[in-house]
């Protein structure tokens, strides 16, 4: 399921080494930016990377993972604007699950020149609201293993988010469990820091973007809240509430998925992801 590294692009932008793929047909249509969630890479978008041949598409490492340079303070959005500023690119529609919907987000509110169309999975904004007892205990346990440096219960914390509150791990499909894995690991392996005590250290937090909520009615371009009816309540809710609060925005529930349903139902995930392009005529 996972994509081949070796086709990797390279580029220096400013403080950051930015590994991306780049499906590239040469036409005018707007591209497609696919930007991956926390603590995995670009090879999440396997099933979408070729789903699209009428359009170019981009699929990069954030800092901090995949084959980008490790986290240094620094908004992923701008990450973003600069490699399209490289690529000379002047606008996209940007498409993110979790962490990478976030940033999807905070593009159109901060660099609202750049983007023709959001599509956010699982997520609101980049200031998450979580309230959920299930999330709220799963953070907690990701935290202390950070503490700890424990790295076996900081991704069996990190996975418990594969199946979601209502199933388990038996009830994914293992080829899909099995990639997720291995993007987190080698999150594990090449991004966290060891201190001088040998105590692994989590990689270093980008900063966020402030008051997005309160800022999602000024968003003009189309968004697209995608969430796995499978999902934890507080994802479910903040994407119900992102389609809620921008003028132009709409939800997709996709059945039998919870965080990842463009790995879980590709064929489905990218169908609606044509139908909202189509519709909108991006």
């Amino acid at each position: 399921m996972l994509t081949d590294t070796d086709a990797l692009t390279y580029l220096e932008i400013a403080d950051l080494r930015v590994a991306f793929l780049d499906r590239d047909p040469r036409t005018d249509a707007t591209p497609l930016v696919l930007l991956h969630g926390g603590a995995v890479d670009h090879r999440m978008w396997a099933p979408q990377l070729d789903a699209f041949p009428e359009r170019r598409v981009i699929a990069p490492d954030a800092r901090g993972h995949g084959w980008s340079s490790r986290a240094t303070e620094a908004r992923l959005c701008d990450d973003v604007v600069a490699l399209l500023d490289a690529l000379e690119i002047d606008r996209a529609v940007v498409a993110g699950i979790s962490m990478g919907g976030a940033t999807a987000v905070d593009l159109a509110l901060e660099h609202p020149d750049r983007v023709a169309g959001v599509v956010a999975g699982g997520v609101g904004t980049s200031e998450p609201v979580f309230e959920d007892s299930w999330a709220l205990d799963l953070f907690a346990q990701w935290q202390r293993a950070e503490a700890a440096g424990d790295p076996q219960a900081w991704m069996a914390a990190f996975m418990a988010f594969v199946p979601g509150p209502h199933r388990t791990r038996s009830d994914v499909d293992p080829a899909v469990w099995d990639a997720v894995s291995a993007m987190a690991a080698h999150t594990l392996s090449a991004h966290v820091v060891v201190d001088a005590d040998g105590t692994p250290l989590p990689p270093a937090k980008p900063t966020g973007v402030t008051d997005t909520w309160a800022r999602l009615p000024h968003v003009s371009v189309p968004v697209l809240a995608v969430v796995g009816a499978l999902d934890g309540d507080d994802h479910r809710a903040m994407a119900e509430r992102l389609a809620t609060l921008t003028p132009r925005g709409e939800l997709v529930v996709v059945e039998e998925t919870a965080h990842y349903p463009n790995m879980e139902r590709p064929k489905e995930f990218n169908r609606v992801i044509a139908d909202f392009l189509a519709s909108h005529a991006l």
